[in-house]
C-alpha cells in the first residue's frame, strides 16, 4: 500500500488495494477459451507451459472451526449428491504481490511480502447447473492458521490478524484460513496478480462497466463520468482496485462494485465473439494461462480445460455473487468480523444448496446434453494430447428443482447479485473518502474538482 493510500483520515478499513473480478473471468478464459485451440499440439504444449504451480497444502496443522486438529490435507470432504458427483470449490486470490517491473508500475508501490488483495471462494454445485460467488472482504479479523510456506520455508504460528494477511505464507496458508474461517471444503487455488488483471481485461477487448455518478478516486486513479464505459489494461484495474470511490469507502464497497464488473464479463465472454474467434480465443487462452498460479491439481491445461468446460455449463442466471456478512471488529472499528447471518451461507455452500433467487431450473435432458458433448470435447482434447481416450462418463444430468420467487434466508445482509443482472451499475459514495489538495471530500466532488485530470476511460 502506498504512503498515499494510507493518508485518508479514519480510513482503517478502507486500507488496501486489489483487483479480483478478473479472478473468476480467468477461470473463464483458463478454461473454456482454451479449448478452442487444444486441438493443436504446439498451441497446447506452449499455453501448458505457461502454467505456474504451488502446493495445495501447507506443512503444519490448523484447527478447523468445528474444532480438532487436522495435518495439511484437512481441506475438508465434498458430500456427494444422489447420484455420486460432487461439488466443487475453488479459492480465487488476488495477490498484492510486486514481482516484477511491470507490477512495480502497475501497483503504485513495491516492497517485500504479498496480501490476498482479493479472496472469493466460487462454489460449482454437483451437478453444475449453478454457482455461488463469495467475496471474503480483506478486513476480515480472525485467528489465522499456523502455517510453513513450502516454497520459502517462512512459518508463522498464527495470531489474531487481517485473514489477507496469511498469503504472506504462501497461497496454501490462505487457503487454510478460509477453511478454518468458514468451514467449507476447498479443492483448488487460483491466484492471479496485477499484471494479470490487465493482461486477461486486454485479451476479452475490454469490459463494460456503469457508475452511477461521477467519481475520481486519487488513490487507485479512477476517473470516470457517470454512465457506461468500456474498461480494459490499466483502466480495468483501477476500477477494481478502488475502495474510496463507492459505497462507504471501505473494502466491502469495493466488493459490490467488483460484483458489477465479473457479471459484465460473464456476459461479455458468453455473448461476444470470443469462443468463435480462433484469434481472440488464443489471445486469451495465452493471457490466461500466463497470469495464473494454481494448486497442482489444477496444473495442466487439460485440467483447465475441464474446469473451464464445468463453469462453462451454469447459465448466467444461475451464478449468485455475493459478499460474506460482517460487522464491525468490537476491537477496531475499521475492521469486520464474521456474522452470526454467514453461517446460513456457508451452510448452503457445504451442503451444496442453489442460492440463485429466481429463474428457471435447468432440466434434466438439458443436463444430459451438457455432459455428452463435455465427453466429446475432452476426447477431442485427449487425442491432441497423445494421451488416451477417456471412458465414457456417465451421465450428468442435473434435476430439476422449482423456481425461487424470492432470496433465501442465507443471502440476508449479503448484497447478493444474479450473474445476467447486466445493468447493473457500480453506486458512487457520498462520504469524505478522498482528498484533493489536502481538503476531504466525496468522490463525487473531487471528480469536479479535478477538471485538470484526464478521465480514465471515455
Amino acid at each position: 500500500m502506498s504512503d498515499a493510500e494510507s493518508a485518508v483520515p479514519g480510513d482503517g478499513k478502507r486500507r488496501d488495494g486489489r483487483r479480483k473480478a478478473s479472478r473468476v473471468l480467468s477461470f473463464a478464459a483458463a478454461g473454456v477459451l482454451v479449448v478452442g485451440v487444444a486441438g493443436f499440439g504446439y498451441a497446447y504444449e506452449r499455453l501448458n507451459s505457461n502454467i505456474r504451480t504451488a502446493s495445495l497444502y501447507t506443512d503444519t496443522p490448523h484447527v478447523t472451526q468445528a474444532g480438532g486438529s487436522q495435518r495439511n490435507s484437512g481441506l475438508g470432504t465434498e458430500k456427494p449428491d444422489a447420484f455420486g458427483h460432487t461439488p466443487l470449490n475453488i479459492l480465487l486470490i488476488g495477490s498484492d504481490t510486486r514481482s516484477s517491473a511491470a507490477d512495480c508500475r502497475i501497483g503504485g508501490d513495491c516492497g517485500p511480502g504479498a496480501n490476498a488483495d482479493v479472496e472469493m471462494l466460487v462454489h460449482l454445485s454437483a451437478d453444475r447447473s449453478n454457482a455461488t460467488v463469495m467475496s471474503i472482504p480483506r478486513d476480515t479479523m480472525m485467528d489465522t492458521p499456523a502455517c510453513t510456506d513450502p516454497q520459502s520455508g517462512d512459518h508463522t504460528s498464527g495470531s489474531y490478524s487481517q485473514i489477507n494477511s496469511a498469503l504472506q505464507y504462501g497461497p496454501a496458508c490462505s487457503v487454510a484460513a478460509v477453511h478454518k474461517l468458514t468451514g467449507i471444503p476447498i479443492d483448488h487455488f487460483v491466484m492471479i496478480d496485477f499484471s494479470g488483471v490487465v493482461n486477461m481485461s486486454d485479451a476479452v477487448g475490454g469490459v463494460n462497466v456503469c457508475v452511477d455518478n461521477n467519481v475520481y478516486d486519487p488513490y487507485s486513479g479512477l476517473k470516470l463520468a457517470k454512465g457506461t464505459h468500456t474498461l480494459q489494461g490499466a483502466a480495468a484495474l483501477a476500477f477494481l482496485r478502488t475502495r474510496h470511490g463507492f459505497d462507504d469507502g471501505s473494502d466491502l464497497g469495493r466488493t459490490y462494485a467488483q460484483h458489477v464488473f465479473i457479471t459484465q464479463m460473464i456476459n461479455r465472454i458468453k455473448s461476444a465473439g470470443t469462443l468463435s474467434d480462433p484469434a481472440a480465443l488464443w489471445r486469451l487462452a495465452n493471457a490466461a494461462t500466463k497470469a495464473l498460479t494454481v494448486d497442482t491439481g489444477l496444473g495442466s491445461l487439460a485440467k483447465l480445460i475441464g474446469l473451464g468446460e464445468d463453469l462453462g455449463k451454469v447459465p448466467a442466471d444461475r451464478i449468485t455473487l455475493t459478499t460474506m456478512q460482517t460487522h464491525a471488529d468490537p476491537q477496531d472499528p475499521n475492521r469486520v468480523v464474521v456474522d452470526a447471518k454467514a453461517h446460513q451461507l456457508f451452510d448452503a455452500i457445504i451442503n451444496d444448496r442453489s442460492l440463485t433467487a429466481a429463474g428457471a431450473a435447468p432440466t434434466a435432458s438439458a443436463g444430459a446434453t451438457a455432459s455428452t458433448a463435455s465427453t466429446a470435447t475432452a476426447t477431442a482434447t485427449a487425442a491432441a494430447a497423445g494421451a488416451p481416450a477417456p471412458a465414457p462418463a456417465a451421465t450428468r444430468a442435473a434435476l430439476p428443482s422449482p423456481a425461487r420467487t424470492s432470496a433465501p434466508p442465507a443471502l440476508d445482509g449479503a448484497h447478493a447479485q444474479i450473474g445476467n443482472q447486466v445493468n447493473s451499475c457500480a453506486h458512487v459514495g457520498n462520504q469524505y473518502t478522498v482528498q484533493v489538495n489536502g481538503v476531504g471530500m466525496t468522490p463525487i466532488e473531487a471528480y469536479a474538482a479535478s477538471p485538470g485530470v484526464s478521465d480514465t476511460a471515455p
